[in-house]
């Protein structure tokens, strides 16, 4: 049994024109990795690439303040590597965060474009 949506882009399809619908179907609802790949494009995509770059330098340095917390017995220096590490890894946690907003910025983004188009062509069917 079909559904109000399927009937809705069925209706839109039939109104675009054949690159109208390529673009359509371009802009379906991906899965996370489609997603992340989609960082990856577009005019921010050198931002990404340094900060997953940072990403693995912070989670490198996390790992060594961890290994010399566990190395240490001083209370002092326990004090020192375990605020470093704590550092670092929000330091990851923060950069992924990011990350994570800009596949939302993304996911809205497709969204206002598959609107948009949508209302283009129900005007063009209501004029006609």
């Amino acid at each position: 049994m079909k559904t109000n949506m399927e009937d809705i882009d069925q209706l839109i399809k039939e109104t675009l024109t054949e690159e109208e619908t390529k673009f359509y179907d371009s802009l379906e609802e991906q899965n996370v990795l489609g997603m992340l790949m989609g960082l990856f494009s577009g005019k921010n995509k050198w931002i990404i690439i340094v900060m997953n770059i940072m990403t693995l330098i912070f989670f490198g340095l996390f790992v060594y303040c961890t290994i010399k917390f566990f190395n240490t017995s001083d209370v002092k220096e326990l004090i020192k590597w375990g605020i470093g590490g704590l550092v670092f890894l929000i330091g990851v946690s923060m950069l992924k965060v990011f990350a994570w907003m800009q596949m939302d910025k993304n996911a809205i983004l497709r969204e206002m474009k598959r609107l948009e188009l949508q209302v283009s062509s129900l005007s063009g069917k209501i004029s006609e």
